[in-house]
């Protein structure tokens, strides 16, 4: 009989988070959050779950119990494609693909995420864009992302940019929009709110 290769870390209680749980369900609509019943029906819909390293299931099972480091270290909230099958699928309605957002923005804050890690960078340098002029420029959207994950792979993309731009699918011009003031308003009062943009 061979040897069962065993992986599980042992987690003593005083190690968790107890915290965690209702401070996610506060950003969610939290009374949802905690009547999951672990059917994994989220799990199987989801089509990026053979990617992940904890499936959907699990993740709101780890949130719940508070294993905060674990959740937020995770590579699987940051695959999620929020395509929202698993909210539309999950007998209890709750909204999955919203747990993963906090989860995600939980994680910018908190800082835990890989240093060079695409997703996150995209999404920072995405909303510092749309804070500034009102919209998104995708040029310097692309070049700010690669600038701050992996500069010589925008050398790589260089001709893709190239073929965009002589197709007219790329423009040189950055945009702005009117009422750049209120918007800024709005994403402060957002952010007044705890939500974190």
């Amino acid at each position: 009989m061979s040897a069962w290769k065993v992986e599980e870390r042992i987690k003593y209680e005083a190690d968790l988070d107890k915290k965690f749980p209702d401070e996610i369900a506060g950003k969610l609509t939290g009374e949802k959050f905690h009547t999951c019943i672990q059917c994994g029906t989220c799990s199987a819909t989801c089509p990026l779950s053979i990617y992940m390293e904890h499936t959907p299931r699990q993740i709101i099972a780890m949130t719940r119990a508070g294993f905060k480091k674990e959740v937020l270290r995770s590579f699987t909230i940051w695959l999620c494609a929020s395509c929202y099958s698993c909210s539309v699928e999950c007998p209890k309605q709750i909204k999955i693909t919203d747990l993963m957002y906090a989860l995600k923005q939980r994680a910018i804050e908190e800082k835990v995420y890989p240093k060079r890690f695409l997703i996150p960078v995209l999404a920072r340098e995405f909303f510092s864009i749309v804070r500034r002029r009102g919209r998104n420029d995708e040029g310097e959207l692309i070049v700010r992302m690669y600038m701050k994950t992996n500069p010589f792979r925008m050398l790589l993309q260089s001709m893709l940019g190239l073929r965009l731009f002589l197709k007219g699918r790329m423009d040189p011009l950055s945009r702005t929009i009117r009422g750049k003031k209120e918007l800024r308003a709005i994403l402060s009062a957002v952010d007044k709110n705890g939500q974190t943009l």
